[in-house]
C-alpha cells in the first residue's frame, strides 16, 4: 500500500510527466495532442517507501506505473530468499507497461528508494491504443527498449567479467539518466547499495566491493555516498565494452 496518495488535479500537468516526454522525444517527436493524452491518462500519484512492493507476482493488475522520482527494481526470488534484480528503472520509465496486456506480472516490482509514481489505469491506456496509433507505437517502443536492455543484462551475467558487469551497469545508467536530465558525462546520483548492485549483477556484496575498489584504483570511477563520479568515461566504456546502440538514442519516425 502506498504511504501516501495525491490526486492528479493541480499537480502540474505536463511537468508531472516531463521525464517520460523527454525520453520519448529523444527518439521521435510527439504532437501536442499526444502529450496532452498522456497527461490526461494519469489517474493518481502515489508515494512508496524504500523496499515497499508496488506490484506482487501473480496479482492481477488494472493499471501501469510510471516512475517520476527515485529508483525501482523488478526482481525474482528463489525459495532460499536470494534475490535477482532483473531490471532497474529510472525516472521517466514505465516499470510495468506490459501488464496492460499480460494482466499480471511473473515478477515483483519494488521501490529501492523513496519513489513517486504516476498511475495509468488500463482503461485509459486502452483509449490511447484505440485512438492514437503513433503514441501507441511510442509506448510499444518503450517495452521493446526494456527487452533490449534485458538482453544486455543477460550478456553481462553470462559472459562479462565481474568488473565488466559493474562497469557496464554504470555506463548504461549514466546514459539512461542523461536522457531525462539527471546525469552528465562526469557525474550522477545513484542511491543504490552494494547489495542492490550485487543482486543486479549476480555477484556477492563482497565481490562488488572489490570490483568498485578496482574501478577506483584504475582511475575510472568512484562510487560513494550515492554518487557516481566518472573520471575516465572512455576507459570505463572500453572496459565494459559498452555500445549505447541498444538504447536506440537516435531520433527518427517510429
Amino acid at each position: 500500500m502506498a504511504s501516501c496518495r495525491a490526486a492528479v488535479a493541480g499537480i502540474g500537468g505536463r511537468a508531472l510527466i516531463e521525464r517520460l516526454i523527454r525520453k520519448l522525444e529523444r527518439r521521435d517527436t510527439l504532437a501536442d495532442f499526444e502529450r496532452r493524452a498522456l497527461v490526461e491518462s494519469v489517474g493518481e500519484v502515489r508515494e512508496f517507501r524504500p523496499h515497499e512492493i508496488l506490484v506482487r507476482e501473480g496479482v492481477e493488475q488494472s493499471s501501469s506505473h510510471l516512475l517520476l522520482e527515485g529508483l525501482l527494481c523488478r526482481y525474482k526470488d528463489l525459495r532460499d530468499g536470494r534475490r535477482q534484480i532483473v531490471a532497474l528503472h529510472v525516472p521517466g520509465d514505465f516499470a510495468d507497461l506490459h501488464s496492460f496486456l499480460l494482466k499480471h506480472l511473473e515478477h515483483n516490482l519494488a521501490a529501492l528508494t523513496p519513489v513517486r509514481i504516476a498511475v495509468f489505469p488500463h482503461d485509459r491506456l486502452r483509449q490511447i491504443s484505440e485512438s492514437l496509433p503513433h503514441l501507441t507505437r511510442m509506448l510499444w517502443f518503450s517495452t521493446l527498449l526494456d527487452a533490449a536492455i534485458h538482453r544486455q543484462w543477460i550478456l553481462s551475467i553470462g559472459r562479462r567479467s565481474a568488473v565488466g558487469r559493474i562497469a557496464h551497469l554504470f555506463c548504461e545508467l549514466r546514459a539512461r539518466l542523461e536522457v531525462v536530465g539527471l546525469a552528465n558525462e562526469a557525474r550522477y546520483g545513484l542511491a543504490l547499495t552494494q547489495i542492490d548492485i550485487a543482486d543486479a549483477t549476480g555477484l556477492t556484496p563482497v565481490h562488488v566491493n572489490r570490483m568498485l575498489r578496482e574501478l577506483r584504483d584504475r582511475g575510472l570511477l568512484e562510487f560513494r555516498n550515492g554518487e557516481v563520479a566518472i573520471t575516465d568515461n572512455d576507459g570505463l566504456a572500453r572496459l565494459a565494452e559498452f555500445d549505447p546502440g541498444y538504447l536506440y538514442l537516435q531520433k527518427q519516425p517510429r
